[in-house]
């Protein structure tokens, strides 16, 4: 009612006596809203009701504190102030669709060249439009070839803001192949050669200007599986790679001070994220196995790391494969290292002297 702005109240708390939560959240107005209509097609309500309770919690909804469009978690109801701290949930902004796997054999070197395309075009356009309105997007996708849509999309952001850019690229490939270098013609080996201006014309060209990357602009940590040409490549365009070799001598800690060096506030970092980055003892839900991965806790330091930059502003987390889970634990695991990166911590204390 007008005492909390037509806005419904969270709960109401009857033990040990009645108490009204005078809280709100976007969740509660939805269903509260929908609640509405049921009971006016269940006939409880009327249509005249039913239209003023839309127009009295729609008008308040007008007035309430918003988050570059988005409401907030929580608002008072009996003042429409937002409640402390202020913050805004993850935004899920759908399934992209594109066209089905036709598991064709390579036509002049490349596998399923349209579909990858057409995938990466809608790609492209979905993350280059949540960068352009001020958020973090975060890509979940299939296999790694996703990476020319998402990273082409981040490098045009960057031209136009004036950003420098670097990516993070944890994998346990180096995804540097070209069409004259592997015959298998998979796309998925080939993202980061295509970002760097080596590849087929529709995706080097994605993102307006060619190379989208500068390889120096480039750091890989966790490689362990590189083709014998592609390597050669790799050396030979000055891509930095530290691979778990590096990280057996060096540890994680000061291959990822290396892969962060000299960024600053001018920096947008972009972290793209294979699952096979994992050891497979701990993330088996991925086609492409390769033993002697980051382990649980190099996993969670990388994470822990990377939120203390403060500068990922995006993210792709591709390769998952449910079915070959194991009772969800490579879920799991993709779950909690998200959570790392946005600032989850064991103990939110100072260590004692």
């Amino acid at each position: 009612g007008p005492d909390d702005l037509h806005l419904p109240p969270d709960n109401l708390q009857v033990l040990p006596q009645d108490v009204v939560a005078h809280r709100t959240s976007p969740t509660n107005i939805g269903l509260y809203l929908l609640s509405a209509a049921c009971a006016r097609q269940f006939g409880w309500i009327g249509t005249q009701d039913l239209l003023a309770r839309l127009d009295n919690t729609l008008a308040t909804l007008g007035r309430l504190q918003r988050h570059r469009g988005h409401f907030l978690n929580w608002y008072d109801t009996q003042s429409g102030a937002a409640l402390l701290p202020a913050y805004v949930s993850t935004v899920d902004s759908g399934n992209l669709s594109g066209p089905a796997n036709p598991w064709l054999p390579p036509v002049d070197g490349w596998r399923h060249l349209d579909e990858v395309v057409a995938w990466n075009r809608t790609l492209h356009d979905a993350v280059h439009a949540e960068l352009s309105d001020g958020r973090l997007p975060i890509v979940l996708g299939g296999d790694h070839c996703l990476g020319v849509g998402s990273i082409s999309a981040v490098a045009r952001h960057c031209r136009a803001t004036g950003k420098k850019l670097r990516v993070l690229w944890l994998d346990a490939h180096a995804d540097f192949n070209t069409s004259v270098l592997t015959p298998s013609g998979n796309l998925h080996g080939m993202p980061v050669a295509c970002l760097c201006g080596h590849g087929p014309k529709d995706l080097v060209e994605l993102g307006g200007v060619v190379p989208a990357l500068n390889p120096k602009w480039v750091r890989q940590i966790g490689i362990r599986s590189v083709d014998a040409g592609e390597k050669r490549f790799v050396h030979q365009v000055g891509l930095e790679v530290f691979d778990m070799r590096f990280i057996d001598e060096h540890g994680m800690r000061h291959a990822m001070e290396l892969a962060l060096a000299t960024l600053d506030e001018h920096t947008h970092l972009h972290v793209s994220f294979d699952v096979d980055f994992l050891d497979p003892s701990i993330a088996p839900a991925v086609g492409t196995t390769v033993p002697g991965g980051a382990t649980f806790r190099e996993a969670h330091l990388v994470m822990e790391l990377l939120h203390e930059s403060g500068l990922v502003t995006s993210l792709d987390l591709v390769e998952l494969t449910p079915f070959l889970d194991a009772r969800g634990m490579t879920a799991r695991l993709m779950v909690d290292l998200v959570g790392s990166l946005m600032g989850k911590k064991v103990f939110d204390l100072p260590t004692r002297s």
